[in-house]
């Protein structure tokens, strides 16, 4: 790890490499982002020359939950998540650390954090070979500022043909956020509008902002099976219910009529006091009386029906019958099936049993509605899926 002055760090790379070090970090700042990019060449030249690997300069460098961390960020300031399947790699520093408490915060485990910086040497397609080789990860994540001529082109053709699903969250939208990108990491940020449509050619998932990054992320980490975007709702809400239909219905998801079938099914397996009461058009409303047995009932008539790819549930753990095993016994009964099932429940801490259920059972809990709903969205967009 090398954090020095600038023109200190090519006298500081050079006695690693003479010391047999087998790679560095390179968190000093004043290379090419402010204009000296002979001192960042002079570093390429001499890593280059000795085949030595470096992350950076102006950069972070690696988070490796329980076994590296260079971040120099105290405990009680930089939330750290678990272990876990995805791996993020960021321009920014700061972009990344911020990705990283909201991917605590709601739940979604690493299995490496990068930052780049000014990507010197090591750069995203080394690490799209890198990660797609990691058991450790099953989702990538890349916040990019910009790319070198013609390495955007490379990029998408590379993420192509991973056999991982690929999110991308690109900053450099606008003339100003083009300007932006210069200035913080001296990266070309190239025409948005088209490295956009390319990547949905290639069925790249783009997240258009850390929310829905966190989101995407978390989907693509349980599920990687086709749908096409059929989606069934189930709620105790009609309110939550017609909220989310706004938001499937915003983001190109299809909201089908059940069948008087599928419909049969499930209302001879609600509890009487439901039975006469319950909405079973799509989204299902089983109302406040609903107990755990109208869930499964619900889940099971929908996991075997036909016009359906994949289950929303919005639970509101406020109705009193409602216990806190529910999301098991759901996992297990939207599982048998291979459906996705995404769910809504509140971040509360008195919730995290009923979380946790769905969660050990690797069914992904969004803290909002519309996060629910891009999980949904990132299944159905993800090419590898």
């Amino acid at each position: 790890m090398v954090a020095a002055r600038a023109e200190f760090v090519p006298e500081i790379l050079q006695s690693c490499i003479q010391n047999n070090a087998g790679g560095a970090v390179v968190i000093s700042g004043g290379f090419a982002e402010i204009g000296r990019r002979d001192l960042q060449d002079h570093l390429i030249e001499l890593a280059r020359a000795a085949d030595f690997p470096f992350i950076g300069p102006n950069c972070l460098g690696i988070y490796a939950p329980g076994r590296f961390d260079t971040f120099f960020l105290p405990g009680e300031r930089l939330v750290r998540p678990d272990a876990g399947g995805v791996a993020i790699v960021s321009q920014s520093g700061g972009v990344l650390v911020d990705q990283m408490v909201k991917f605590a915060e709601q739940g979604v485990g690493l299995s490496l954090a990068i930052s780049i910086g000014n990507k010197a040497l090591i750069r995203e397609l080394d690490l799209l070979a890198y990660l797609e080789a990691d058991p450790a990860t099953r989702v990538i994540s890349f916040y990019v500022e910009g790319f070198a001529r013609n390495e955007g082109r490379r990029f998408v053709q590379q993420a192509a043909r991973m056999s991982k699903p690929v999110i991308v969250l690109k900053a450099g939208k606008t003339a100003e956020g083009s300007r932006a990108v210069s200035s913080h990491t001296a990266s070309l940020a190239g025409d948005y509008r088209v490295f956009s449509e390319v990547m949905a050619q290639h069925g790249i998932v783009e997240a258009q902002d850390e929310f829905e990054m966190v989101s995407f992320c978390e989907a693509l980490s349980c599920y990687q099976t086709a749908i096409r975007g059929r989606v069934a709702i189930i709620s105790v809400s009609g309110g939550h219910g017609a909220l989310a239909s706004d938001v499937c219905i915003a983001h190109g998801l299809e909201l089908p009529h059940l069948s008087e079938q599928t419909r049969q099914l499930i209302r001879q397996n609600l509890s009487p006091s439901v039975q006469p009461i319950a909405s079973l058009e799509n989204p299902i409303d089983l109302t406040g009386s609903a107990v755990d047995e109208d869930f499964v009932a619900a889940a099971s008539g929908l996991s075997l029906s036909p016009e359906v790819d994949a289950v929303i549930l919005l639970l509101l753990p406020y109705s009193p019958g409602i216990s806190m095993d529910l999301g098991a016994r759901l996992s297990y009964v939207i599982s048998r099936e291979g459906k996705p099932l995404v769910a809504y429940v509140p971040h509360q801490e008195k919730y995290r049993m009923l979380i946790e259920g769905f969660e050990l059972n690797n069914v992904p809990v969004s803290s909002s509605i519309e996060g629910a709903v891009l999980m949904v969205e990132a299944i159905r967009r993800c090419k590898t899926c």
